[in-house]
């Protein structure tokens, strides 16, 4: 809040606008939705202040729920977008005020078939479907720095097509497999977009199952490779769950859920060299240029050497943070050994001079993490994120319990906020580029007064109001009356709707007709109000006189001049009267 609407508030005393705003939790599985509300939410802070969450905001779409959400580290809800859709599932900050969301069109958690790009008053500027074809765009998106959209993406093979790439026939469902792809979208209209590049894991397979089959090999000798015949026995078969782009070396960071790794691709390269093994920075074409998680997957170790178990939301450490380059995973662990829990993984990739180093007969390190966040209860079975924060604290979140922490390297938690039901996973704002307040506030100027009016009679006025609040606000307002319960009163406009800060002031004409009383007065207050917010409202002070009626006016004179004639003459007669007795 700027100083001119702090005073603004102190002259109106409108401290309403300092609540905790009230919103109901509405628990829906099977049919009911998740609201968040700032009343329900545990917000909690210890002494030891962040200096990031304090700065930024944060941005989430309840699975379960139809809007989007963006909020402060008080917990007070910033901004709201509304949507027709549920989330498939992930939401991402745009810039300016716009958000680019995932739409569920088809299939269950995780699916999605589109993305809209949504302003800051809800206007979708953008609407893509990815979902003909045998293609079905899922779980993730990650917005370049150029405005175009990456989306992970399944596809259809058939029965006979994952056959005849090596598969094993017990591994394939009648229905076929869906293995992913990726895709970069430039938009160029309202519903429409370029593909202007992509990758197929399709395109760098290997296996070692059926030795007629054109792309059989040594596993073991091809780590850039992806064994058509490890991962789950479904139609599904790699599930991967996020994605995240690297500027610096124009990379693409992948999560492969059922494989239990995560891979690094080139996306420096065209489609074409995509399809193959050279070409791009790396000079391996789309061929996979780093891998961690489960050294199984390539043959270079055993399960007592798998880090990663169901993993969740792979992401690097953005450049100036600390640790930038490093890559943060939430470990979802459903599948460890022993006990179950969930971990924050952090790890510092072999890179070197602008390749990944791999040792010969050897698997990709780092052997452990460079840091890991664990604690008693913590545990996710599915979905979640992870997040560095400017300030070297990590934002973590619980998507299934929908628990949101900030924790210091230390580990110590020094925030945390519940968003009322789950989330796939949340995006953060840094101050640098969160949009100013959207709260609208209503300001209003002028009076109405009338003196000396003939009862009956009509009279007109008028007052003005305007929207004083962020400037990506905009209000709703309307003109309570009910108050007042003398004179008919017509107002035009009574009431307007998205007026914003730059619309500037509007006016409203006032005309009544008078009571039919004289030698009366009348007074009170018109109630302007943000139809959205009734702690933000002004008063408009009215007064009214009308004169004494004009008929006892000429009585009053005839009685008052009509006593002294009465009474000068009396005077008259008594005089004479006693001046002729003489």
């Amino acid at each position: 809040m700027n100083v001119r609407n702090f005073f603004h508030l102190i002259k109106k005393k409108s401290f309403g606008k300092f609540r905790i705003i009230t919103l109901s939790i509405i628990i829906l599985l099977s049919g009911t939705c998740f609201l968040p509300s700032s009343l329900t939410q545990t917000i909690y802070q210890t002494s030891e202040k962040s200096t990031s969450i304090d700065d930024g905001q944060i941005l989430f779409s309840p699975m379960w729920g139809l809007d989007t959400y963006l909020i402060d580290y008080k917990g007070m809800i910033n901004h709201t977008w509304p949507s027709d859709y549920l989330p498939g599932v992930m939401v991402r900050w745009f810039g300016d005020g716009t958000i680019l969301r995932t739409i569920r069109l088809s299939g269950g958690p995780g699916a999605s078939g589109g993305v809209q790009k949504v302003l800051w008053d809800g206007t979708v500027v953008w609407d893509f479907r990815y979902n003909t074809d045998g293609n079905l765009s899922h779980h993730d998106i990650k917005v370049l720095p150029n405005g175009n959209v990456l989306m992970i993406a399944w596809e259809t093979k058939k029965q006979s097509e994952a056959i005849a790439a090596g598969r094993n026939p017990d591994s394939v469902p009648i229905s076929g497999i869906w293995p992913d792809h990726v895709i970069e979208v430039q938009p160029t209209g309202p519903t429409s977009g370029n593909i202007v590049w992509e990758w197929h894991v399709w395109d760098h397979l290997i296996q070692d199952y059926d030795s007629t089959k054109e792309n059989y090999g040594v596993v073991a000798d091809h780590p850039e490779l992806v064994d058509i015949n490890f991962g789950e026995k479904t139609y599904d078969w790699l599930h991967t769950n996020s994605i995240d782009y690297n500027e610096k070396y124009d990379q693409i960071l992948l999560s492969i859920c059922y494989s239990n790794e995560i891979w690094i691709i080139d996306h420096s390269t065209t489609t074409e060299e995509a399809a193959g093994h050279t070409g791009g920075n790396s000079g391996r074409g789309g061929d996979l240029l780093y891998r961690w998680g489960n050294q199984q997957t390539y043959r270079a170790g055993t399960a007592s050497d798998q880090k990663l178990f169901l993993q969740h939301d792979a992401t690097w450490v953005d450049e100036g943070y600390p640790g930038e380059g490093n890559i943060l995973v939430f470990n979802n662990g459903k599948t460890r050994p022993g006990s179950r829990y969930s971990s924050v993984d952090e790890i510092i990739p072999p890179f070197q001079n602008g390749e990944y180093y791999l040792e010969d007969g050897h698997a990709y390190g780092p052997v452990n993490p460079t840091w890991s966040y664990t604690n008693t209860g913590f545990y996710a079975g599915q979905f979640s994120g992870a997040i560095r924060l400017p300030s070297g604290n990590t934002l973590i979140t619980n998507g299934e319990t929908g628990k949101i922490i900030e924790v210091t390297p230390q580990k110590a938690t020094v925030w945390q906020y519940n968003v009322g039901g789950q989330v796939f996973k949340v995006d953060y704002i840094p101050a640098a580029e969160q949009p100013e307040p959207s709260v609208p506030d209503l300001d209003s100027s002028g009076s109405l007064s009338w003196t000396d009016i003939k009862p009956g009679a009509t009279v007109t006025g008028s007052f003005q109001l305007q929207n004083i609040g962020g400037p990506n606000s905009t209000l709703n307002w309307t003109i309570d009356a009910s108050s007042i319960t003398w004179g008919t009163w017509t107002f035009i406009p009574e009431s307007g709707e998205n007026l914003a800060p730059d619309d500037g002031q509007v006016t409203v004409h006032v005309s009544v007709v008078a009571p039919d009383e004289g030698n009366s007065k009348f007074d009170g207050y018109l109630r302007v109000e943000n139809r959205d917010d009734s702690s933000d409202y002004e008063l408009i002070p009215v007064y009214l006189k009308t004169p004494v009626n004009t008929y006892t006016i000429p009585m009053m004179v005839h009685q008052f001049f009509m006593k002294w004639i009465h009474l000068f003459s009396e005077k008259i007669f008594h005089t004479f009267q006693y001046l002729f007795r003489y």
